[in-house]
């Protein structure tokens, strides 16, 4: 007899809880669309063929779209998205030192004179570098022309250039190269002076006067 009760307690329980997680079941129940071979397909279930594909996913139970999925990226378009994510990520650490640059220069120089000063001081230097650079390479130069000075001469009387000298020949002239490189980079860092003098003060009058206080 009680096993009897025990039966019927279960089937009226299955009788209440059956409908319910139907009902949830239906509400989970999920629609999908997508487009193949240049027409719209909808199914309950997504095919291993259209997981990449862009997809609307829509409510079985309200036939409203619940998502919309883009379709996987190609191997190029992913490289590509990540470039583009780099290049932001560089440009936002950019951004970032430059504004702690104003803040820097806004606080550490009292007067736009203070400014100019800083920046004279710095186009001094690298004009008395730029001097340095062209007097080495002078030098550096009359030591290449001697060295094939003395060469020609060995030439000219049928003696051999010997290794020490043929060696030394090559060492300057790699050295001059060297030399000259570095001056067109001195000659460039110069030539922008003026303008980073010009860019900085434009920057540092709008800080002053962006400072609270000022009218």
């Amino acid at each position: 007899m009680k096993a009897l009760h025990r039966l019927l307690a279960g089937a009226v329980l299955f009788a209440l809880v059956a409908p319910l997680a139907l009902a949830q079941d239906a509400t989970k129940k999920k629609l999908y669309c997508w487009n193949e071979a240049g027409r719209k397909v909808c199914g309950d279930a997504l095919p291993a063929h259209a997981v990449d594909s862009a997809r609307t996913e829509i409510s079985a139970k309200s036939g409203l779209a619940t998502a919309r999925v883009d379709r996987a990226l190609t191997a190029e378009e992913r490289v590509a998205a990540l470039d583009a994510e780099r290049a932001a990520r560089r440009e936002a650490l950019a951004e970032e030192a430059r504004k702690r640059r104003d803040r820097a220069m806004a606080e550490s120089y009292a007067t736009e004179q203070d400014l100019r000063k800083s920046f004279q001081e710095r186009i001094v230097l690298l004009e008395e570098t730029v001097k340095a650079s062209q007097l080495g390479i002078e030098g550096r130069r009359q030591t290449l022309l001697s060295l094939l000075r003395k060469a020609g001469e060995a030439e000219l009387s049928n003696k051999p250039v010997g290794k020490v000298l043929a060696d030394n020949i090559r060492n300057q002239h790699d050295e001059l190269l060297h030399q000259q490189e570095s001056l067109k980079e001195q000659l460039l860092e110069r030539s922008s002076a003026d303008q980073d003098l010009a860019t900085a003060l434009e920057r540092y009058h709008v800080l002053k006067s962006a400072k609270p206080g000022r009218g």
